[in-house]
């Protein structure tokens, strides 16, 4: 059975969440399979950015919390739940997301007789250890209690040619060179092709499953995540490594609570407590009822060798290792430029004295300075500001390095070379920028 055999009729699909990394690849699937899709979610640009031209509906599943919410329903066929969140934070709220909205969703679909078609995960029940599969459970049992014409797919670990989340952690694994850093090396995981989520997704819009359908999309066999990061290496064309450092389970809730810290200032990074605990406990599942539907699922290493791996994806692989690396960097050189001008003020004054500025004038211009240093640091931190934040600091260099040398020029022959250092700050601030850049 082809997924992707053009359908009887085609459907008019809306795709909420249709921009993320599954999202993005159920919409090019549908599209492929002759179906009208419209794109929905909350941020219309990185729509644009990911799925260009296509046709998008905005749509903020925390806001979406009645019926008479969705009632945008009646223009459509099928409605493809991809969106989702892994843990609260400041844009996200798992109860609403994955309850609340469920709930609304599938009782305007049941008036407007839409097909519902939840992209699930899988290991979910209502007793599972993190409030994001407990969430998701409770908006699964909310779709199959409604008696609406609803599937349900619980993929595992998703595995595409692009990356984020807990398959951008595997790429940025493999990317370390000799050391392979690893936690929970022995951990079981049952991965799961996009190309093959996406084809069941084809066959649920296509009236191709029954209703009431529930089926974990997983492998055949699961393999440890020392395998996996090992088979990313491999696939990405990274040599293997020399040795292994496995981070001890003891450290693993401070790695947590650091990364939930960060996540509350905006980076949503996949070390985050929720993910070190599903990890923690497997990412498994039954491949049974999806071959009983004439489904399958692609092994690991076929998953890889077709996802066409090259030289773009080793540089990706590359740059997820160093961008948080940048950002601590910058965060790091900009606080401490601030501290020590503040700290020194009369020596980081004199420069200015020594060039026939009055000494108040003088005082006052490096601590408005200091404290501009401090400001970009901190901006750094927080996520929705740290590309502009790297913006303000190429431009506070290039304002230095022209005062500088309208001022002090004899400080470009200085053996310490004070300016001459602020151009690799400079680079390293347009480079991070780049790298901020959202997917």
């Amino acid at each position: 059975m082809n997924p992707l055999l053009p359908p009887q009729t085609a459907r008019r699909v809306l795709v909420p969440g249709g921009y993320g990394l599954i999202g993005a690849g159920v919409v090019r699937a549908l599209e492929a399979a002759g179906h009208a899709v419209t794109v929905a979610g909350r941020d219309a640009a990185s729509a644009a950015r990911v799925l260009p031209g296509r046709r998008f509906l905005h749509c903020d599943l925390a806001r979406m919390t009645s019926p008479g919410d969705w009632a945008c329903l009646a223009s459509f066929d099928v409605v493809v739940n991809c969106a989702g969140a892994l843990q609260d934070g400041p844009r996200d709220d798992l109860e609403a997301v994955h309850v609340t909205a469920i709930a609304a969703l599938v009782q305007a679909a049941a008036a407007h007789g839409v097909r519902v078609v939840q992209i699930s995960a899988a290991g979910v029940h209502p007793d599972a250890s993190t409030a994001f599969l407990r969430s998701k459970a409770q908006g699964d049992a909310a779709l199959l209690a409604s008696g609406a014409d609803v599937v349900i797919l619980r993929p595992g670990l998703v595995l595409a040619q692009q990356a984020y989340g807990g398959s951008a952690l595997l790429r940025l694994l493999a990317a370390v060179p000799l050391i392979q850093p690893l936690a929970l090396p022995d951990t079981p995981i049952r991965t799961v092709g996009l190309s093959d989520l996406a084809g069941a997704v084809c066959m649920a819009a296509g009236d191709r499953l029954p209703r009431g359908t529930v089926c974990d999309l997983v492998s055949d066999e699961p393999h440890d995540l020392r395998g996996i990061v090992a088979a990313h290496r491999a696939a990405l064309g990274f040599a293997p490594a020399r040795a292994e450092l496995v981070l001890p389970r003891p450290v693993l809730p401070l790695v947590a609570a650091g990364a939930d810290v960060l996540g509350r200032l905006g980076w949503r990074s996949p070390l985050r407590s929720t993910a070190l605990r599903v990890l923690e406990d497997g990412i498994t599942g039954d491949p049974a009822p999806w071959r009983a539907q004439g489904g399958r699922v692609t092994p690991l290493a076929q998953t890889l060798a077709e996802a066409g791996f090259g030289a773009e994806h080793r540089l990706q692989a590359r740059a997820l290792l160093l961008m948080p690396l940048a950002v601590a960097v910058l965060v790091l050189f900009w606080a401490l430029s601030g501290l020590i001008g503040l700290l020194h003020l009369p020596a980081a004054a004199a420069h200015l004295t020594g060039a026939g500025w009055p000494e108040p004038l003088a005082r006052l211009s490096v601590q408005g300075w200091a404290l501009v240093d401090l400001a970009l640091a901190a901006a750094l931190l927080w996520r929705p500001w740290a590309r502009a934040a790297c913006l303000g600091m190429c431009a506070v260099s290039l304002v230095y390095l022209a005062a500088a040398t309208l001022v002090t020029p004899w400080l470009w022959a200085d053996p310490l070379g004070p300016l001459v250092k602020v151009l690799p700050g400079l680079m390293l601030a347009q480079v991070t920028h780049s790298l901020l850049e959202p997917r």
